[in-house]
């Protein structure tokens, strides 16, 4: 039962380029947005669609994998987990960033 706790999947479509940056120790690390879309309808009975942003970052080797086959607008699968952290700006604001830490990476479209 372990390995279900703090576990993310999201299906989605890549909202941008994926910023990909090469550490001094030669490991990758790959920072993307992933838009997913979820449909209910409103009071009227009208269809209405709910698009939610998820910043993933992916290292290593899914970060390569990334790299080489990740562009804008590309639908996505991720598997990982979500984590919270917080850093200050450059004005000295703390500011808090959720994201996936992506275990595992699957690409859906051509």
């Amino acid at each position: 039962m372990n390995e279900m706790k703090n576990r993310v999947q999201l299906i989605g479509n890549v909202g941008g380029e994926p910023e990909i940056r090469t550490l001094e120790t030669g490991k990758k690390v790959a920072h993307l947005t992933i838009a997913t879309n979820d449909y209910y309808k409103n009071d009227k009975g009208e269809k209405v669609q709910q698009t939610e942003w998820h910043r993933v970052t992916a290292w290593g080797k899914v970060a390569e994998i990334i790299e080489k086959y990740v562009v804008k607008g590309k639908e996505i699968a991720v598997e990982g987990k979500l984590t919270h952290r917080s850093y200050d700006d450059k004005n000295g604001e703390k500011r808090y960033v959720t994201e996936v830490i992506v275990n595992d990476v699957l690409l859906l479209s051509k």
